[in-house]
């Protein structure tokens, strides 16, 4: 862990030839009159244009900016559900019937920058700073295990108390930590990491820790906002050390990283074109793109009256309508919906084509081993909502969140095995983009699925689980690429029967 002061820390970060080298002639990617450009001269799309944009996602070609420009200015209510159909239908086409789960697990609110709509904020007097110990770490990721889930996404202020090693050392200590479950031991296989901008020898230690995936969302691609929203003086304030912080990560060996905006901020469709260019940035100097896009909107944090009073909020059915566009605008990459939601708007982003979610989510400092102690009739040791970055609108249970997938007709999905297996980086986005991953992943969904019920469902979520696990079973029986591949099925139901038998954690 960093000895240095937050302000000697503050110098020795940002790494100006880490920005350079990334530029174009002097320029970054976001080009804010071209992106005007594009918005104002898309404004009144064709019937048969917006069919054929549509026409072209259905293929899993990523679209341009003008024709994602022309999706945003669609008004006609026909056309809206003819994209919010396609948008589920690439969904399953890509990544068939299921939906990821993951768990964030908040390690410390120490935070240098002074964020306008954050509760981190380093001037929130509100806030009662806490960062967690390794033992601490520990107990949050058994608790997290207990609700049954598999991978999980660390989450931490920047501060130099919650440096690079101090992130290695919780990453070990969530993979290294295991839970007894209804059969057999239960642990994390996947963590992801949710963290600031860091130079690359910082990012080749999380590498060698085996971080999953990386996650650093730019907040708002407008250049004026983010100066606003970001004083200069703070760390987070240096637009372009953000901008360029995920290809950093995979010039350091990281090669599956996130992007997302922070929707609330600036215009919702500048911000969804931001995303766009930022994913075709990706591509262009690395031949792929983000694994995962997220957009979570603005909700109120403590001591944070922008967070409620913004101009720029977005409504429900702009929020909808932006999940479509981008499940239309890059058809491959993974979509992150999170418990920032409420439960009627999580369903609706799902039937839009989102891949991933979390359950049971607490966000405050220690929020997790509180919350069992509440149960449990101690007198909670923090006011979590003094704790917490942001207000939740989903806070239902995994269990309970399983269940209604479930009668959607959708099956949870724990799987980790494509990380590994090597099936990341340009290797899977190749696999997504020829629909061939969803295939391997349909198969890992139905064994993790099988452990989830028989390991931590209430009897209520099994025995509908056991129906959509029955009706996965006869699908996989009826694909053609199933019935081609007889060695792989093979293996598959020995696998599952080794499951039923209580054998866990195997995977294809």
């Amino acid at each position: 862990m960093s000895k240095l002061s937050p302000a000697e820390w503050k110098k020795q970060v940002i790494r100006q030839d880490e920005i350079d080298k990334y530029l174009i002639n002097g320029k970054d990617f976001i080009d804010h009159q071209q992106i005007e450009k594009q918005l104002k001269d898309n404004r009144t799309p064709e019937k048969q244009q917006v069919r054929d944009i549509i026409a072209k996602a259905m293929e899993v070609q990523r679209l341009d900016p003008q024709e994602t420009a022309s999706l945003l200015h669609v008004t006609d209510p026909q056309l809206w559900a003819e994209m919010d159909e396609a948008a589920l239908a690439i969904k399953r086409k890509v990544y068939d019937n299921r939906i990821v789960f993951f768990a964030p697990l908040y390690c410390a609110n120490l935070c240098v920058n002074n964020c306008a709509y954050c509760g981190f904020k380093c001037e929130n007097s509100q806030e009662k700073r806490r960062i967690l110990t390794m033992d601490e770490v520990r107990k949050e990721t058994e608790a997290v295990i207990a609700e049954g889930h598999k991978r999980m996404i660390l989450v931490y202020g920047e501060h130099p108390e919650s440096d690079a090693d101090y992130m290695v050392e919780s990453i070990k200590t969530a993979y290294d930590t295991r839970k007894k479950a209804r059969n057999g031991w239960g642990n994390i296989r996947r963590v992801n990491i949710n963290a600031a901008p860091m130079n690359a020898a910082e990012l080749k230690k999380l590498w060698e820790a085996g971080i999953g995936t990386y996650q650093v969302f730019q907040e708002t691609y407008h250049k004026d906002t983010y100066a606003a929203v970001h004083p200069p003086e703070t760390l987070k304030g240096d637009y372009r050390w953000r901008l360029y912080a995920l290809h950093r990560a995979m010039d350091a060996g990281i090669d599956d990283v996130a992007v997302g905006a922070l929707f609330g901020l600036y215009d919702w469709r500048f911000e969804v074109m931001g995303l766009l260019h930022h994913t075709m940035d990706l591509e262009k100097q690395f031949g792929i793109g983000p694994h995962t896009i997220s957009f979570p909107r603005l909700t109120p944090a403590s001591g944070s009256p922008l967070s409620t009073n913004s101009q720029y909020l977005v409504n429900d059915t702009d929020f909808l309508k932006l999940v479509t566009v981008l499940r239309l605008s890059v058809p491959y990459t993974g979509m992150i919906v999170t418990a920032r939601e409420r439960a009627e708007i999580r369903r609706q982003a799902i039937l839009r084509g989102c891949t991933q979610t979390d359950a049971s989510t607490k966000i405050g400092i220690g929020g997790y081993t509180d919350a069992l102690k509440k149960l449990d009739g101690y007198q909670e040791t923090s006011q979590l909502e003094d704790e917490q970055q942001f207000m939740l609108g989903d806070t239902r249970s995994l269990d309970e969140v399983v269940r209604e997938l479930a009668e959607m007709g959708m099956i949870t999905s724990f799987c980790t095995a494509g990380y590994r297996c090597g099936r990341t980086g340009d290797r899977i986005m190749g696999m997504l983009k020829h629909c061939v991953e969803g295939k391997f992943c349909k198969l890992n969904a139905v064994l993790t699925y099988r452990e989830f019920l028989d390991d931590f469902a209430s009897p209520a979520t099994k025995a509908i689980g056991e129906k959509i696990i029955k009706q996965e079973l006869e699908d996989i029986d009826k694909y053609p690429f199933f019935q081609k591949n007889k060695e792989l099925m093979a293996t598959f139901r020995q696998e599952y029967q080794d499951i039923l038998k209580g054998e866990r954690d195997v995977y294809l």
